[in-house]
């Protein structure tokens, strides 16, 4: 639903869509919604775990198999196919699409990466990582900063990657609302001076970094600043008021997290209300509502969503096997 809003202000979006509560599906040939690299690469993140392990037999033996070269190897595989399929033609990021062809020439990753990036392309597609049954939590923010790291480089990207997957997983354990934000709060604080090596490797050395752990503190503390600026603006608890205004447009990876946490918090975690206030914004409109809806589905399971959506969305069939593959979480 925020492809078509992307790129646009808010009176071109209200002239074209009418309020955020009449947003409907932007249904195209085929009564088809067609979604963004954001959820075509959330797929491959998803599909690469599996093809790693993920799909073993035995919830405690698939977590077993997801090794750091092992993920590393089936992430890159997936991103390369992602970066040549046909269907990649969504306005993809440009790191993404820099970092993948690097990947493909057979570069070592801490160098096909681009290092200096915190774009949102980081942490967009993490969330199916929370879903995959007994990760420890050290695996969990290995993978998810791993899945990042491809890519992006820089330590925010890192951050809010990990910070993002485990909003996923505190919501997909029934995380009260009210309790979300202290509870990122207190994860992020824990987690600033913890360089995950056995996943990143010399990352940190690459990056000019005088010690691996001021590397990754530097981008918990961007995200920590990221969800005080949510949660004062949601303090005026103002459903009406533009997102990407309150939060940030979203373009990184902090701000992208704090947005869509934001668009879950003032609509009270209601599943459709979620995604249409999220893609109803000026900014980064469609990894906004990819990463809100993800919290909310996550929050209240997929049979939540409306029937009409779940049967018009496009690759249905993959994000059914995905989903269900692992609705029983550890």
């Amino acid at each position: 639903m925020g492809y078509p809003t992307e790129f646009l202000d808010m009176q071109q979006i209200a002239a074209t869509f009418g309020t955020w509560q009449e947003m409907g599906l932007p249904l195209s040939a085929g009564d088809v919604v067609r979604v963004t690299d954001d959820t075509q690469m959330a797929l491959a993140v998803g599909e690469a775990l599996v093809a790693a392990g993920a799909g073993t037999p035995g919830p405690r033996e698939a977590a077993a198999a997801l090794t750091p070269y092992g993920v590393e190897v089936a992430l890159r595989k997936h991103f390369v196919s992602w970066l040549h399929d046909p269907d990649n033609d969504r306005a993809p990021g440009q790191t993404c699409l820099r970092a993948c062809a690097n990947l493909e020439r057979g570069m070592r990753w801490q160098d096909a990466t681009v290092i200096n990036s915190k774009g949102c392309g980081a942490n967009m597609r993490v969330t199916p990582v929370a879903l995959v049954p007994a990760l420890s939590g050290g695996q969990r923010s290995g993978i998810a900063q791993l899945q990042a790291a491809l890519t992006h480089g820089h330590p925010t990207a890192l951050a809010a990657s990990d910070l993002t997957c485990h909003a996923t997983w505190l919501l997909a354990h029934r995380c009260p609302l009210d309790e979300l934000l202290p509870e990122l709060r207190s994860y992020a604080q824990k987690s600033r001076n913890t360089y995950r090596g056995d996943w990143l490797g010399d990352l940190a050395a690459k990056a000019g970094a005088p010690d691996p752990a001021s590397f990754i503190a530097f981008g918990w503390d961007e995200c920590l600043r990221a969800l005080d600026i949510a949660a004062q603006a949601l303090r005026a608890k103002d459903a009406e008021r533009d997102p990407c205004e309150a939060v940030g447009a979203s373009w990184v990876a902090e701000e992208a997290l704090a947005t869509a946490l934001y668009c879950l918090l003032v609509t009270d975690g209601h599943p459709r209300s979620t995604v249409q206030r999220a893609a109803h914004s000026s900014g980064d409109s469609d990894s906004v509502a990819a990463l809100a809806g993800a919290f909310a589905g996550a929050h209240h399971g997929h049979t939540s969503w409306p029937p009409e959506w779940r049967e018009a969305m496009e690759y249905g069939a993959r994000i059914t096997a995905l989903s269900t593959s692992w609705d029983a979480v550890d």
